[in-house]
């Protein structure tokens, strides 16, 4: 089956080069749309993959969209926003996470005091920052750091306090869509969590202990709340 593109209705940009310039990349874009953006999750792809994709829904925002498909009265118009993983359709994400990971039980603890508080089904089912489905009695509790060798979950009621602030992290296993950057540091944006959240940083490439692998030093230009591996 012969094609050129496929179209996809991700919230994306993709800017293909002219006809006389195959030989440069796609750039991949943020949409119209700051919250509903995936290019954070489209970055995985691959250059053969991007030069093979368009993305209408890229200039438009979510609500403009809903309100064409009022117009036109399409099958969808009123179907809610998906949360999480939009394939997984009406399985749980905690469901699949299960079943492609499995259990383990563990130990939650209070942050500040080490106190037992009660338990975990293993610690990739939480994440930093999380707040909903910890289940411990007594208001509200926020998910601010993990032993993952151990399998330590620890909460605290004060999710924003100094001490969990951060301003600069490393990332591995980079991935370069398009030209790589210069050796020397550099000023862009960034995003460390889906959403329309965008920081300023300053961009340094140095190279792992075992010299086999390129690492990216990136200091924010202010601290956040939250940061979590992975």
């Amino acid at each position: 089956m012969g094609f050129n593109y496929i179209a996809s209705g991700h919230y994306a940009s993709l800017i293909h080069p002219s006809s006389n310039e195959l030989n440069k990349a796609s750039v991949l874009e943020l949409s119209k749309d700051l919250v509903k953006d995936q290019i954070y999750f489209l970055s995985h792809l691959s250059q053969a993959q991007l030069k093979r994709l368009i993305f209408p829904l890229g200039c438009i925002a979510k609500e403009e969209v809903r309100k064409l498909a009022t117009t036109f009265d399409l099958p969808k118009k009123d179907r809610k926003d998906s949360k999480g993983i939009c394939f997984l359709g009406k399985i749980k994400l905690s469901e699949f996470v299960a079943r492609q990971i499995g259990e383990r039980e563990g130990i939650i603890l209070e942050a500040e005091t080490g106190d037992f508080l009660g338990m975990h089904r293993g610690f990739w089912f939480d994440t930093i920052g999380q707040r909903q489905g910890i289940r411990l009695p007594g208001g509200s509790w926020y998910v601010v750091d993990k032993d993952v060798n151990n399998n330590v979950v620890f909460v605290s009621r004060n999710y924003f306090s100094i001490d969990k602030k951060r301003r600069s992290f490393r990332v591995g296993s980079l991935k370069w869509l398009s030209d790589r950057p210069p050796e020397e540091k550099w000023q862009i944006q960034c995003k460390v969590r889906h959403g329309p959240g965008i920081y300023n940083c300053n961009v340094t490439i140095e190279h792992s202990e075992d010299e086999n692998e390129e690492v990216a030093v990136v200091q924010l230009s202010e601290d956040d709340q939250g940061q979590a591996a992975g």
